[in-house]
C-alpha cells in the first residue's frame, strides 16, 4: 500500500498545514497515483490557480516488482516554473524535469513541488507499507 498526504502551503501560512487531502493505492503493479491540477485524471489537486503545478505533475506508479516511482512529468513548457525534490531517510535529492526516481521499499519522506517565483509549495508525504 502506498499512502499520500498532501498540504499546500503559502508563505502566510508557513509554520502551518492548508489543505491537508489524503490518497492511497495498493502495491499492485500497474497502480498509479497522479497529483496535478486536473481534478479528472488527479488524485491530489492543489488550488486550481496555482499554475506553477502542471495539469498533471507528479505520477506514483508501482512497477512490476511491487516498486514505487514518482516521475515528473513533462509539461506544455520546456522549462517548467517548480522544482521538484524529493526527502527521504534524511537525504533531499532534486528531481529533474521528465525524470524518475524509485520510492525506498517500506520507507518514507516527501515530494515538495516548489514555486519558483515566490513561497509556495505543495508537499506530498509518501509512506510505503511494504
Amino acid at each position: 500500500m502506498l499512502e499520500l498526504t498532501m498540504a499546500t502551503v503559502a508563505e502566510a501560512d508557513s509554520g502551518a498545514t492548508a489543505g491537508m487531502v489524503m490518497a492511497e493505492a495498493p502495491t499492485a503493479p500497474g497502480s498509479v497515483l497522479r497529483v496535478g491540477r486536473d481534478r479528472e485524471s488527479c488524485r491530489l489537486v492543489p488550488p486550481a490557480d496555482w499554475l506553477f503545478v502542471s495539469r498533471v505533475h507528479l505520477e506514483f506508479r508501482c512497477g512490476p516488482d511491487g516498486g514505487w516511482t514518482v516521475t515528473w512529468l513533462r509539461g506544455s513548457r520546456a522549462e517548467p516554473s517548480s522544482a521538484v525534490r524529493v526527502v527521504s531517510g534524511g537525504a533531499t535529492r532534486q528531481l529533474a524535469y521528465g525524470a524518475s526516481v524509485p520510492l525506498p521499499p517500506g520507507g518514507s519522506g516527501e515530494v515538495v513541488i516548489q514555486d519558483r517565483s515566490g513561497p509556495r509549495s505543495v508537499n506530498v508525504g509518501f509512506y510505503h507499507e511494504t
